[in-house]
C-alpha cells in the first residue's frame, strides 16, 4: 500500500480496464480471495488512520464494494476494535462474494445496526457503499433513501471518512458526482481519505475528485495492471534542468507576449495580464522577454520591470520567438491573430485569443493549419473557454474533462492544457496527463496569465522536436502548481508574487 504523492508519475485506468483486471484476478485466485485482500487492505488503513477510535462505522452497500467493507469490519472486530455495520444489501440479492462476506461477518458476531451510530472526531466512517458500482450515465431511478441518509451523515459528521475504492457517487473517469449524490456543502467535511483498489482512477485527481477523495492511497491487491493500457497518467515532477555554465541568453529562447489591451477611453485596462505573463516568462528563465501591448503608448516604460522590452506588435519577429498571445487581449487581439497564427514558430494561446478563435471560422482554419504543419502550439483554456472552442457548455466540459481536452487537442492538432482542479494536458499521439499539484490559493486573478507565461518560457527552452509543446505544457503546469503548494503559510499568494517566485530550473 502506498500514499499517492506528486513525487512520480502513476498510470490511471478507467472502469472498463479495472473490471477486466478484477475478473481475471478473481478467475486466477482462490474463490473469495480478492475480496478478502481488499478487506485486509481497508482494515489496515482504517486502523492506521484511527488507531484509538471508539467506533468504526462501516456503511456498506449491497454490492461487492459493500463486501469489501464487510471483510474489513470482520477483521477489525476480530482484533477487538469497536465496529458498527450498516448494510444496504440482503442475502437474497447480494452478489456471491458479498453474500459470503456477510455470512462470515454474521458468524463472527460483527454488530449490525439499522441506523448509523453517533461519531466523534476521533472515530472513523468507512464508505463502502458504491465504489465503481455506478456508471457515468446510470439509468434514472430513485436512490435508496437509506443511501442518501447515510451519505448525508458522512458528509456532515465530525469524524474523518475512508472511502473504499472511490467516494460514493463520484464517477471514476470524470471526477464528477452523479446528480443527487454530491455533498450539500462540498469541502465542508472532516478529513477524507480514499483507498483505491487494483487501479488508480482518473476521477480521483480532477474535477470534484480531489476534494471528494482527500488523501489518496493505493493497493493493487497483488494484481499488476501490466495487461492494460492507461487512459491517462498522473504527472510526476519534471526532470531537473541544469544550465550549462557556457550558455547565454540566446540559449534559452525569446518570448514575445502580445496582449494587454488598454481601453483608456472607457477608463478600463488589461495591461496587467500581459505584464504578469511576461514577468512569469522572465523569472522562469526565458533568455529575452518582449511585450507588445495592444494599445500603442499605453506604457512608455516599465520602471518596475526594466528587463522586459517593449515592442510594437508589427515590429516583432514572430518567427524568431515563442509567442504568448491573448492575455488581456480584449477585442483588439482578433486583428493580430491571423499574422500570429501564420507566422509564429512556437505559440501559446490564452484567454481572449481563445475566445477570438472560438468566434471566427477563419481563425479556426488557421489554427488547424498550424496543427497540420506540426508547429508547436499550446492552448491554455479554462472550462468556459474550452466550451466556446467546442461549441458546447461548461457543464459538458466539466462532466468529462479528459474527453474534452482530448477532443479539443484532436480538433486543432495541438497541445491543450485544460485548467482547473486537476488540470489536464492532452495532445494527439500522447496519453493525457492529469496534474497533481496546485491548490485553491491559485483561485485568484492573474494566476492563469502567469501560467501562460511559464508555458511560453518552457516552450522556448525545449529542443525543436516532436512533443516539445506537450512536454513544455506538462512541465509548466506541474511547476505552477507546486509553487502554490510550497507557498509560505500566512503569506498571501498574488499573481505577481507567484510570477516572481518562479525560477529557471
Amino acid at each position: 500500500m502506498q500514499r499517492i504523492a506528486p513525487d512520480r508519475p502513476h498510470p490511471l485506468f478507467d472502469t472498463a480496464a479495472t473490471r477486466r483486471l478484477e475478473a481475471s484476478a478473481a478467475a486466477a485466485l482462490a474463490p473469495h480471495m480478492l475480496m478478502q485482500r481488499a478487506g485486509q487492505a481497508t482494515a489496515r488503513l482504517a486502523l492506521a488512520l484511527a488507531p484509538h477510535a471508539r467506533t468504526f462505522w462501516f456503511a456498506c452497500g449491497g454490492g461487492n464494494n459493500g463486501g469489501d467493507g464487510l471483510e474489513a469490519a470482520l477483521l477489525l472486530h476480530r482484533g477487538g476494535h469497536p465496529v458498527v455495520v450498516t448494510w444496504l444489501g440482503t442475502p437474497e440479492t447480494a452478489p456471491a462474494d458479498a453474500r459470503q462476506s456477510w455470512q462470515r461477518a454474521q458468524e463472527a458476531g460483527v454488530p449490525f445496526a439499522a441506523e448509523p451510530p453517533f461519531l466523534g472526531p476521533q472515530d472513523l466512517c468507512v464508505d463502502a457503499l458504491l465504489g465503481i458500482g455506478l456508471s457515468a450515465d446510470p439509468r434514472p431511478r430513485r436512490p435508496d433513501a437509506r443511501l442518501l441518509q447515510w451519505l448525508a451523515r458522512m458528509h456532515a459528521c465530525a469524524a474523518p471518512t475512508l472511502c473504499v475504492d472511490l467516494p460514493s457517487g463520484l464517477v471514476a473517469e470524470s471526477g464528477q458526482y452523479i446528480p443527487g449524490l454530491a455533498p450539500a456543502q462540498p469541502g465542508a467535511t472532516a478529513a477524507r481519505h480514499t483507498l483505491s483498489l487494483l487501479t488508480l482512477k482518473p476521477g480521483l485527481f480532477t474535477g470534484q475528485g480531489r476534494d471528494a477523495a482527500g488523501s489518496v492511497w493505493f493497493d493493487d491487491l497483488g494484481v499488476p495492471a501490466s495487461t492494460e493500457t492507461p487512459c491517462a497518467w498522473l504527472a510526476g515532477p519534471p526532470a531537473s534542468a541544469v544550465r550549462a555554465h557556457a550558455s547565454h541568453k540566446g540559449s534559452y529562447g525569446d518570448v514575445a507576449v502580445i496582449g494587454g489591451e488598454s481601453l483608456q477611453a472607457r477608463g478600463m485596462g488589461m495591461t496587467g495580464a500581459a505584464l504578469l505573463a511576461a514577468s512569469a516568462a522572465l523569472h522562469a528563465g526565458a533568455g529575452r522577454v518582449m511585450v507588445a501591448l495592444l494599445d500603442a503608448g499605453a506604457l512608455p516604460a516599465l520602471p518596475q520591470q526594466p528587463e522586459l522590452m517593449l515592442r510594437r506588435c508589427d515590429a516583432l519577429a514572430l518567427d524568431q520567438a515563442t509567442v504568448v498571445c491573448g492575455c488581456g487581449g480584449g477585442a483588439a487581439v482578433a486583428a493580430v491573430l491571423p499574422d500570429v497564427l501564420q507566422q509564429s514558430t512556437r505559440l501559446v494561446l490564452d484567454a481572449d485569443a481563445l475566445n477570438a478563435v472560438a468566434a471566427d471560422p477563419h481563425l479556426q482554419h488557421l489554427l488547424r493549419e498550424r496543427g497540420r504543419q506540426g508547429r508547436p502550439t499550446v492552448l491554455t483554456p479554462h472550462p468556459l473557454e474550452a466550451a466556446r472552442l467546442l461549441a458546447g457548455t461548461t457543464a459538458a466540459v466539466q462532466a468529462d474533462r479528459l474527453a474534452a481536452a482530448r477532443t479539443l487537442a484532436d480538433q486543432y492538432g495541438c497541445t491543450v492544457l485544460l485548467k482547473g482542479s486537476g488540470s489536464v494536458i492532452a495532445a494527439p499521439g500522447h496519453t493525457p496527463l492529469i496534474n497533481p499539484t496546485g491548490n485553491a490559493r491559485l483561485a485568484t486573478g492573474g494566476t492563469g496569465d502567469v501560467l501562460a507565461g511559464l508555458v511560453g518560457a518552457r516552450l522556448a527552452a525545449e529542443p525543436a522536436q516532436a512533443g516539445a509543446a506537450f512536454a513544455a505544457a506538462g512541465r509548466a503546469c506541474w511547476e505552477h502548481g507546486v509553487a502554490a503548494d510550497r507557498w509560505p503559510a500566512g503569506r498571501s499568494l498574488t499573481a505577481g508574487a507567484l510570477a516572481h517566485s518562479l525560477n529557471a530550473g
